[in-house]
C-alpha cells in the first residue's frame, strides 16, 4: 500500500542531502564548501486508523497532521456481547414490605 495521506494527499517526496566541508567564515574560515550530494527521500508521518468514511467504518492511512487538524472522525467502541458483564440484581428497597393498615 502506498504512503499517501488519504485527507491531505501528503506522499514521500525526492530531496538531496549535501554534504558540506570546511570553517565557516565567521568562525575564521574560507567558507563551507559543497563536497557532494545524494539523493534521498521525504517521507510523511503516514498511520492506518479506523475511521468513518461515507457512514462506514474502515481503515485508511492518515497523517498526523491531518489528525492533528481534526480531519478525522473516529468510530465509537465496539460494545462486545460476549465479554458485557450482566447488572447484579438489585430489588426496590420497600417492594418486600408490606403496608400495615393500622
Amino acid at each position: 500500500m502506498s504512503r499517501v495521506c488519504h485527507f491531505t494527499g501528503k506522499k514521500t517526496r525526492s530531496g538531496r542531502s549535501i554534504a558540506r566541508k570546511g570553517k565557516a567564515k565567521y568562525l575564521g574560515g574560507v567558507g563551507r564548501n559543497s563536497s557532494g550530494s545524494t539523493k534521498r527521500k521525504f517521507k510523511p508521518n503516514v498511520q492506518r486508523v479506523r475511521a468513518i468514511i461515507d457512514g462506514k467504518v474502515c481503515r485508511i492511512q492518515i497523517s498526523a497532521k491531518a489528525i492533528r487538524m481534526g480531519l478525522l472522525e473516529k468510530p465509537l467502541s465496539r460494545n462486545w456481547v460476549g465479554t458485557a458483564k450482566p447488572a447484579p440484581h438489585t430489588t426496590t428497597p420497600h417492594a418486600d414490605v408490606i403496608p400495615d393498615g393500622t
